[in-house]
Parts: C-alpha cells; structure tokens; sequence
C-alpha cells in the first residue's frame, strides 16, 4: 500500500507560493516589473509614431510628386497657350494689313467708279485728272459747254452724301488750233475747263442721287454755283 505524507506537500506549496509572495512584494521586484512594462510601452508607443511618420512621410512625398507632376503639366500647357496666343496675335496683324491694303487698293477704285457713273450721264464731258488726299478729291476736266459742268456738279451734289462741300470753278479757252474748213470766218469754238473741289465720304451711298433737270444755261452766262474766273 502506497503512502502519501500531504502534510509535506501541502508545506511545500505553502512555501513555494511565500517565496512566490515574496518575490512580488518586494519594492525592487515591482519596480523592476513596472520598467519593463513602461519599456514595452515606451517601445510600442516608439514604434506605433514610427511607422505613422513613415507613412506620413511616404504620403507626403507621393502628393509632392503628384504636385511637381502636375506643375510640370500646367507649365507645358501654359507654354503651348502663350505660343498659340502668340502665332494669333500675329495672324490677326496680317490679317489687318491685309483688309487695310484691300481698304486701300478698294478706295481709288470706288472713287473713280462713282464719278465715271455721274460722266456717263453728261454727254461731251470729260476727265484730266483726279486727286484723292483723304477723302478731298480734285477733279479737272472740260466740257463744250457750261450747262454739261453744271450737271455734273448737281449729280456730285445730289449723291445722298457720297459727295459734299462741292465748290466748282470754270475757266473758257477759245481752241485757236481749230479751224471751220467750211466758213474760216466763223467764230472759233471755246472750251469749258472746270476744277471741282468736294469731300469723299465713302460711308455714304455710292448710287448717285437722280439730279434735278436743270434748264440750260445761256451762252456767256455763268451757270449756278460756278465761278468764272
């Protein structure tokens, strides 16, 4: 029959749990236990700031790129619109000279179109010459007689503004060279040289106005709105 002594196992554990007690209760002991665990703590808290430092970091440098991405591409862009303006800018300065040249080439041709309409309706008139100097025209010719000059003048005047501040002079030379083969004694035929001064005003209608019919003037008489020199 086996024999177990409980009293010695039960004085064992009680002695073992003391030492255990004792070990705890002691200020070094606790004090031990406690710097670890702050360690651990510190260590864990250390490592914790670490990695959300290093994923911060990591973001941060993935939005600077992103940024400096980006900014390259709005500098590319900003780039291509400065030569773009540019190249417009300088297509829309050609295209001004062009309508300008145009203007200009358009401007003698429309003058020069209106008068030879108003010529055509006076038979026995014509042209020497015509000056345009902004918009201030010149006109000298001749006519056989005066009465042609003064239709002329009422078709420039009556041009719904085409024509304006119309002031007309005329001066009579007798053609010496011309000779009547059928009567030497007969008067020798004179001719009307006139001068017309007027303002061109482009803006205004270049159908000529239908001119009042005008009586015709009597021979050696000045006609309305002529000066004789």
């Amino acid at each position: 029959m086996i024999k177990i002594n409980l009293l010695e196992s039960v004085t064992d554990r009680s002695g073992g749990v003391a030492v255990v007690e004792d070990r705890v209760a002691n200020p070094r002991a606790q004090t031990l236990v406690l710097a670890l665990i702050v360690c651990g703590m510190l260590v864990l808290a250390l490592g914790y700031e670490y990695m959300s430092s290093r994923s911060a970091r990591d973001a941060a440098q993935k939005e600077l790129e992103k940024q400096q991405q980006i900014a390259s591409q709005m500098d590319a862009i900003n780039k291509e619109q400065a030569d773009i303006e540019k190249k417009t800018k300088d297509i829309q300065i050609r295209i001004d000279a062009i309508q300008k040249l145009r203007a200009s080439q358009q401007g003698p041709g429309d003058v020069l179109r209106a008068i030879k309409e108003r010529i055509d309706s006076v038979p026995g008139l014509y042209l020497e010459n015509v000056e345009n100097k902004n918009g201030d025209l010149v006109i000298k010719g001749g006519s056989p007689n005066e009465a042609a000059v003064t239709r002329f003048g009422q078709s420039l005047e009556f041009s719904s503004g085409l024509f304006s501040n119309l002031s007309i002079e005329t001066e009579r030379k007798t053609l010496d060279k011309v000779v009547v083969a059928d009567d030497p004694t007969a008067p020798k035929p004179e001719m009307v040289n006139f001068t017309i001064k007027c303002k061109y005003t482009p803006s205004g209608s270049s159908k000529p106005a239908t001119p009042a019919p005008a009586a015709p003037a009597a021979p050696g008489a000045p006609a309305n709105q002529i000066a004789q020199k």
